[in-house]
């Protein structure tokens, strides 16, 4: 009796063990390319990207309740005013490739504006589903690791 209660328990042990044996080093790479910013600089990109989210979800609500006034608000705060604003030391260290996608995603944005006076809703979700490609792209090829 003692050996199978031993033996119970030692393998309860392993199999719970196991986890934290396993190699934790053979993660797959993250090929991304950083674009090194300072901790500063970081906090303000990544709050550009939030924003950018709120702004794509406000959208996306405003399709839902055929809101044209929440349309043009919630794609407003991403558009060119968000461009501009964004530092100069995070604007120089963005690649050319980076700028060529942000650059059209933001004219995306100013064009939601513009459209949501005119388009319908299918029109509108189709230019949202775009914008948000737009974001996978760049999510796709760039971080803001430390």
């Amino acid at each position: 009796m003692i050996k199978v209660l031993l033996f119970f328990l030692t393998s309860l042990f392993l199999f719970f063990s196991l986890p934290l044996l396993a190699d934790t080093d053979n993660k797959p790479a993250d090929n991304r390319i950083n674009l090194h910013l300072t901790e500063i600089e970081r906090a303000a990109f990544l709050s550009e990207m939030r924003q950018m989210l709120t702004s794509i979800q406000g959208i996306i609500s405003g399709i839902a309740e055929e809101d044209i006034e929440k349309i043009i608000k919630s794609a407003r705060y991403s558009g060119n005013r968000m461009a501009r604003a964004t530092p100069a030391s995070i604007k120089e260290k963005t690649p050319q490739a980076f700028k060529e996608i942000g650059g059209p995603t933001h004219m995306m944005f100013e064009e939601m504006v513009v459209r949501a006076e005119t388009d319908d809703m299918q029109t509108l979700t189709e230019l949202t589903g775009q914008i948000m490609q737009q974001c996978l792209s760049c999510h796709a090829i760039f971080k803001a690791n430390k």
